[in-house]
């Protein structure tokens, strides 16, 4: 033992001894002493060496690592005990190195024999090194070189190596008596020694009995099994020497080689286990490398032990077997799901059982081969088979064809054929069944299946297989009863129309009432075929009554069937606004007509080929003229549009723009506004009218397009922005992109506007909503239709369309039509409004009809029924034209259901006197207007009689509320929009409608406020002033009219007070017979602004109610005006108690039809005698009309239970009537509440525009895009590598590509770049070969996919004000401090692709992208505005020209350069004003007002009494 003065832990020196020699001596293998100092001082198993030769050069022998001696150093091995302490091992190795020359020992400095050298307690050998394998001798500096401490070693013990394996050709024996006599040496020198058998791993048990026998011969000699291959027992063997040397630590249990060994494959099995649990975790791809995965891998402890224990070779074996698992493991789900989509693919490939139900295998796969998409199931690879090709890792989906050839492709295809008989065999089960409950009549709607199983027939009760089938066809035959006897329910109900048109008007019916309903209709089969659904029969009922109440085209049962609906998609695409005379530019008649087509990718081509097939020698025919076109086919990306000469050259008189999709539809806004813009400088301050331009939407030809309601949304608003007409694509399929009907809407839209080239000069606009009074109609007839009948709306249009001279009528009648027609003695403008019969019953009652064209169908029944419950309310004044609609005039001869309607209809007419004609569908001989023209002459005649009735009526007299000013004759004095929304009185309070038949556009009354700033003209039209500032087009269409003042209680000395509920019913039935006053002066204690308009009835009233009085008519009310006496004037107690008296002589009274046709009369009454009989036996005379009650006045008709001449009809009980303290006491204290007025709206703040997040394009998760910039990027790299290489990218290839960002790519290859960018951020572009625009797309979507735009919102306020300064030099020094607010982030990036857009802008002759381009391409990405905001749309165009500025100076902006003159200025000043190009595109729609009622636009002065 070294001696050790310090406090250093101890060091022992070992030497490993055993047989040593030339091959005769030793065999031919040594004893394993090399083996197991290897592995007790390297015992990693990378580390050890198997091989170790003793035979060797005479170089290598005198090496620094052998040094000419013949023992070996193999290191120092740091130990700890258990329980003693601290110590180092040093390990020598005792042999005899053999010349390869001689085969005997080489000459070293100790002679001595073997034994007794081996004994050698010390040993010396100056600067000796360490030996480590066979391989480091001679090459000792690749190794590590560690040398032999102080140059001599003190041995303190000894290990004695003895062989007991096999193969050895020695002899046992000889080697023991060798062992002998090394023995005897070794014990000499007393030092410890503890013998070793090696190669314990495959041993002779007969050898390793002797060597236990051996030992145990022997005083204190320890035998340690071991086996240095498999590392057992090797430490153990140096710990008991380490116990012999000190006596401190404990003594280690030697242990049998066989129960060691299994402690050590336990130890390697635990950690194989780890490891393989580790691979499995980390190594999920088969496509991964092994030395990335061992890369992965290092420095995890599971993976650092079995290296330890089994090395990295065998690591390496078990993670490439792992591999190929999982690549065997991906084939096998491949192919599971091929075979899986192969079903669904067979199906689709090969759905027909005929076709495929005799074939073969190799015939089915023949005509897969054959189909037309084979290729979108299927992919034929060049490679086989597929597992062993590239296929199998990639993306595609596709089945390859090659697998069909194997025995599992076979067996699907056999498993599917068999399935298409099955299920033909039970498709066709399933059919049987679905007619044998057809066949069986005791099956009702509602019944549950239950009810029916065990009524069916024993043997079709198993017709179907299965009850699942059986109960899914009773399911579906049920849904279809159900829904035909709801169709039919609902039918019945629209045949008895009359029952349902004296309903309450709160749409509540008594219980009475509701009795009698179910009643008359509890005797119809129809009624009965819902018992069993009585929830949803009263449903239908309730919803057909709340239909009657409330008839407009959003509430009709039809939905989209609604002919008002129809009607107006008819007239939008057969008519447009237009004059039925001669089209005029200036005065100079129209004969030729220059046409620029604009659009894209051949579409302007087209259209131009279209319309020269509807000309004749360029030649078109249109509304009686006959132009010539001259058209001009350009496409948006021609070079043509940047020649500043081509508008003066062809001096177009409109300009069609066609587009089939978004980015067309984009191309050709940019477009117009370029067009306008250069107009616009080109016109100067001299006025010429702007150019029309026509939004033409092109035709799918697939007729099924889910995008054409976006792009019909979306070139709607880009018509309302650029103000300009919009055309639609038919809405039925067509065989062309472009129909007739949109060549022709849109060439009228070019003639109603101005020549833009004539000779004479133009004359100024006239003033904004001026209309011509002779625009009005001559007459005004109705034409009403019902929804659900079987025809189309075309039809019945089809006599006024097919005219030449009928034009669409002005705004806010889309279901009106103007006729110019000879009438009479001259020609007559004629307004058609066609409409249901629900949207007509308002106008019957609001506005003057000269005229009602009646229409049915002579195949409904409900059709007459509609049509006899609107006729019997119509006056007897007004003629009737009745139009039967059949098919053909043998439906007559051949069917009686439409020979009876058809008679019915006939005899009505004739009833009342009305004309009676056919319409068949099948002819084109009653298809014009001529049909009509005697039905227009007797409307002439009977024109005054008609308007005297209308104006006579009391009802409409005291709701227009006509003045003087106001003919009787004019239509200004009945104005729908005020009967629409001001109640006659306190009692007529409900809410207007939700849809008024004239029409949405009607604009209401301004406030008293805002009257100052409205003209009125003559009629009584109101026009803002030139002067004032021009109201907003919403606060123009939606004044809220003033509140309408309560009405004061008027004292009436001497009169009782009567029961309330009789005067509702006496007042009910007065509201019908008043006659109209002129209006009132304020009352004295009243204010004049108190912001109350006075109520339209606030007249004082008859004291007296007396039934010849109702129709009376003042004898010189034609001649002057009525005369009134003030009430509260002396003497007013005199006279009647509203304050006047009237000399009044009696004239015709008026009628309705129900009481010239005994059809009608006895329709109505029918119902009534019905449910009455009872009463009506019992009661009669005084006592019945005293026993009356009257119900709620329904639409201004005259209430018929109220008439004296009609004593016959029975009242109904209304609940709005009835005595009801409660209710009472609710209206009261409704009617005290006051209303608070509401706030006015603040102003509106200016601030930093709303951030906007738009949805993200990608369909896929990405940790790149659509994240923070401020993620992607860092102080060594401050741009993304993404925009790095895209902008290199097309800089490299792309600066000479035409329309560069402004020209989409395909958007399935912008999303590769990305995905392949996502997986490998080293993607080479050029590699990829991708589009030039592909590429410039996914640079504009990644900005895009930005939580945040580029530009900030917080700075865009600043950027517009800096872009309305007007010196330039000032504003691009405001520019540049703003830019320097910018994030650093942003900064750097927004420098980066400005500095790229100006190298873009510097090759613009080829790209035809210059700075304004490249602006108007890239501003909405860059700054991301909110398009629905007011604000945004109104700064469009200064952000664009900032970003246009920041590309043309983006030297002076980021790089130190100076300002650069801008070419666009003209002789080098400074570039136009932003704001000068929006003057064309904001020119404010201005349309005329809508015909308002004088009487309510201002207060009238009272007037003296005459």
């Amino acid at each position: 033992m070294a001696k050790n003065k310090d406090a250093r832990p101890p060091t022992f020196a070992v030497s490993v001894v055993g047989l040593s020699g030339t091959e005769k001596d030793k065999g031919n293998c040594g004893v394993g002493k090399s083996c197991l100092c290897n592995r007790y001082v390297r015992p990693h198993a990378d580390d050890y060496y198997s091989e170790h030769t003793s035979v060797l050069s005479t170089i290598d022998f005198g090496g620094r690592v052998v040094n000419n001696d013949h023992f070996l150093y193999w290191g120092e091995v740091p130990h700890r005990g258990d329980e003693g302490a601290d110590c180092k091992v040093q390990v020598v190795e005792q042999t005899e190195f053999i010349d390869d020359q001689t085969f005997q020992a080489h000459r070293s400095t100790n002679m001595q024999q073997y034994a007794k050298r081996a004994a050698s307690a010390k040993l010396q050998s100056a600067e000796k090194l360490m030996y480590i394998c066979t391989d480091q001798l001679g090459l000792e500096q690749d190794f590590e070189q560690k040398q032999m401490p102080d140059g001599k070693l003190n041995v303190d013990a000894f290990v004695l190596c003895v062989d007991v394996g096999k193969g050895c050709n020695r002899k046992f024996d000889d080697q023991m008596k060798f062992v002998n006599g090394l023995y005897s040496q070794i014990a000499k020198s007393k030092k410890p020694v503890v013998v070793a058998a090696t190669k314990c791993d495959d041993p002779v048990e007969q050898h390793l009995r002797d060597l236990h026998a051996f030992v145990a011969g022997k005083k204190n000699l320890v035998l340690a099994e071991t086996s240095a291959r498999a590392n057992v027992n090797v430490e153990l063997c140096f710990n008991a020497l380490l116990q012999q040397l000190d006596k401190s630590r404990a003594k280690p249990k030697m242990l049998p080689y066989a129960e060691a060994c299994k402690v050590q494959r336990q130890l390697v099995a635990s950690a194989t286990e780890r490891f393989e649990k580790l691979t499995a975790q980390l190594v999920r791809d088969h496509r991964a490398t092994c030395k990335g995965a061992l890369a992965g891998m290092r420095g995890n402890p599971d993976y650092e032990d079995f290296v330890a224990l089994e090395g990295s070779r065998k690591a390496r074996g078990m993670l490439t077997k792992h591999m190929a698992q999982l690549k065997q493991e991906h084939v096998a789900r491949r192919r599971e799901e091929y075979l899986a989509t192969l079903p669904k693919t067979l199906n689709n490939l090969l759905s027909r059982l005929d076709e495929v139900e005799h074939l073969t295998w190799a015939e089915a796969q023949s005509l897969i081969r054959r189909r037309p998409d084979f290729h979108c199931w299927f992919v034929v690879l060049e490679r086989t088979p597929w597992d062993a090709s590239e296929h199998a890792d990639g993306s595609d989906r596709r089945i390859p064809f090659d697998l069909l050839a194997t025995a599992d492709g076979e067996r699907v295809f056999r498993d599917h054929v068999r399935h298409l008989q099955s299920e033909k065999r039970r498709l066709d089960a399933k059919e049987r069944f679905k007619k044998t409950l057809e066949r069986l009549h005791f099956i009702g709607a509602g019944q549950p299946w239950e009810e029916v199983a065990c009524l069916l027939p024993e043997d079709e009760a198993h017709g179907v297989p299965g009850e699942a089938d059986r109960r899914d066809v009773y399911a579906r035959h049920q849904r279809e009863m159900v829904e035909r006897a709801k169709e039919d329910f609902q039918e019945m109900l629209f045949e008895h129309a009359e029952l349902f048109y004296d309903l309450d008007l709160n749409a509540t019916p008594s219980c009475d009432k509701m009795s009698e309903i179910h009643g008359v209709l509890s005797e119809e089969p129809r009624y009965r075929a819902l018992q069993r659904l009585a929830p949803d029969r009263e449903s239908l009922l309730l919803k057909h009554i709340g239909f009657v109440y409330h008839p407009t085209k959003e509430t009709c049962l039809s939905g989209q069937d609604c002919v008002d609906l129809k009607v107006e998609q008819v007239l939008a695409d057969r008519l447009l606004r237009r004059e039925p005379e001669l089209r005029r530019y200036g005065g100079a008649d129209v004969d030729k007509v220059n046409l620029c087509l604009l659009g894209r990718e051949g579409l302007p081509q087209e259209l131009a080929n279209e319309i020269r097939a509807q000309s004749t020698d360029d030649e078109y025919a249109l509304d009686g003229s006959i132009y010539e076109l001259e058209l001009l086919a350009v496409d948006v990306n021609s070079t043509l549009l940047f020649s500043h000469t081509w508008l003066a050259t062809f001096k177009p008189h409109g300009c069609f723009c066609v587009f089939d999709s978004s980015e067309s539809l984009n191309c050709v806004g940019d477009c117009v506004g370029r067009i306008r813009a250069e107009m616009a400088q080109g016109r100067g301050e001299t006025f010429a009218p702007p150019l029309p331009f026509v939004l033409i939407l092109a035709n799918q030809r697939d007729g099924v397009c889910k995008n054409v309601p976006i792009l019909r949304h979306q070139g709607q608003r880009l018509a309302n922005k650029l103000q300009c007409t919009y055309v639609d694509a038919p809405s039925a399929a067509f065989a062309r992109k472009f129909s007739e009907a949109q060549v022709k809407q849109g060439l009228r839209a070019v003639l109603d506007g101005p020549r833009q080239n004539s000779d004479a000069p133009a004359a100024p606009p006239p003033p904004p909503f001026v209309r011509d009074a002779s625009s009005e109609a001559d007459l005004r007839v109705v034409m009403c239709a019902v929804c659900w009948d079987p025809f189309g709306a075309e039809l019945i249009l089809s006599p006024f369309l097919e005219s030449r001279r009928c034009g669409a009528d002005g705004p806010g009648r889309p279901n009106a039509l103007l006729l110019d027609k000879m009438v009479g003695a001259g020609r007559r403008r004629i307004r058609v409004s066609v409409l249901s019969y629900h949207s007509a019953i308002g106008v019957r009652r609001d506005e003057l009809v000269h005229g009602y064209i009646l229409v049915y169908s002579a195949k409904r029944k409900a059709s007459l029924a509609t049509l006899r419950a609107f006729l019997a309310e119509v006056r007897d004044v007004i003629p009737v034209q009745m139009v039967a609609v059949t098919d053909s005039q043998a439906d007559f001869f051949e069917d009686d259901g439409v020979k009876e309607l058809m008679t019915e209809g006939e005899r009505i007419a004739t009833e009342i006197a009305a004309k009676f004609t056919a319409l068949y569908s099948l002819s084109q001989y009653h298809r014009q207007t001529e049909v009509f023209t005697p039905f227009f002459n007797e409307a002439l005649e009977k024109k005054a009689d008609v308007e005297s009735a209308f104006w006579s009526d009391g009802a409409s007299r005291e709701r227009a509320g006509a003045g003087p000013e106001l003919s009787r004759s004019s239509p200004l004095a009945r104005s729908p929009a005020y009967d629409a929304y001001y109640p006659e009185s306190d009692d007529d309070n409900e809410a207007p409608p939700p849809y008024s038949p004239i029409g949405d556009d009607v604009r209401l009354l301004p406030a008293p406020s805002e009257r100052a700033k409205y003209r009125v003209d003559p009629e009584g039209n109101e026009y803002p002033l030139h002067g004032g500032a021009p109201a907003a087009d919403h606060e123009r269409n939606h004044k809220v009219p003033p509140p309408v003042r309560p009405k004061p209680a008027l004292p009436r000395p001497g009169v009782k007070k009567l029961d309330p509920n009789l005067l509702k019913t006496i007042e009910a039935g007065m509201r019908g017979n008043r006659r109209p006053v002129p209006p009132r002066g304020h009352a004295d204690d009243a204010e004049a602004s108190d912001g109350y308009a006075d109520p339209a009835d606030a007249l004082l009233r008859s004291g007296a109610f007396r039934p010849d009085d109702v129709y009376a008519e003042p004898d010189d009310a034609r001649d002057r005006p009525l005369k009134f006496r003030d009430s509260s004037g002396p003497g007013g107690g005199a006279e009647d108690e509203n304050g006047y008296e009237r000399k009044a002589r009696t004239a015709p009274r008026p009628t309705k039809y129900k009481h010239r046709s005994k059809i009608l009369f006895s329709k109505t009454k029918a119902y009534q005698r019905r449910f009455h009989s009872d009463s009506d036996g019992e009661e009669s005379g005084p006592a019945l009309q005293k026993k009356k009650k009257g119900r709620a006045h329904r639409g201004g008709e005259e209430d018929p239970l109220l008439s004296p001449a009609d004593p016959w009809k029975g009242g109904i009980d209304n609940p709005a009537v009835t005595s009801d303290p409660e209710q009472e006491d609710k209206k009261m204290k409704k009617k005290k509440t006051p209303k608070t007025p509401k706030e006015p709206k603040k102003a509106k703040s200016s601030k930093a525009p709303k951030p906007l997040y738009p949805p993200t394009r990608r369909t896929w998760e990405s940790n790149y895009f659509g994240v923070p910039l401020h993620n992607l990027v860092c102080p060594e790299r401050p741009i993304p590598l993404f925009i790095e290489k895209c902008v290199d990218y097309i800089e490299r290839t792309g600066l000479t590509t035409e329309g560069l960002y402004r020209v989409s790519g395909n958007k399935t290859d912008q999303d590769n770049i990305q995905k392949q960018f996502d997986q490998d951020p080293s993607v080479d572009l050029l590699a990829l070969d991708v589009a030039i625009n592909a590429a410039a797309g996914a640079l504009k979507a990644f900005f895009a996919d930005l939580p945040d735009p580029l530009i900030p919102y917080a700075l865009h306020p600043e950027l517009v004000q800096a872009a309305r300064l007007a010196d330039y030099a000032e504003r691009l020094h405001v520019l540049k401090e703003i830019v320097n607010k910018f994030p650093s982030v942003n900064y750097h990036v927004f420098k980066y692709i400005i500095t790229h857009l100006n190298r873009v802008s510097q090759h613009s002759k080829s790209t035809l992208m210059t700075a304004d381009n490249l602006s108007i391409c890239f501003w909405p990405t860059l700054m991301r505005p909110d398009f629905e905001n007011k604000d945004t749309l109104s700064s469009t165009k200064l952000n664009q020209a900032v970003v246009e500025t920041f590309i043309v100076q983006s030297d002076f902006f980021f790089h130190g350069g100076d300002a650069v003159r801008h070419d666009g200025a003209g002789a080098g000043g400074p570039p136009p004003h932003p704001c000068r190009d929006m003057v064309e595109a904001l020119l404010p729609l201005q349309l005329p007002p809508p015909l308002q009622p004088q009487q309510i636009q201002r207060a009238l002065p009272p007037e003296p009494l005459v």
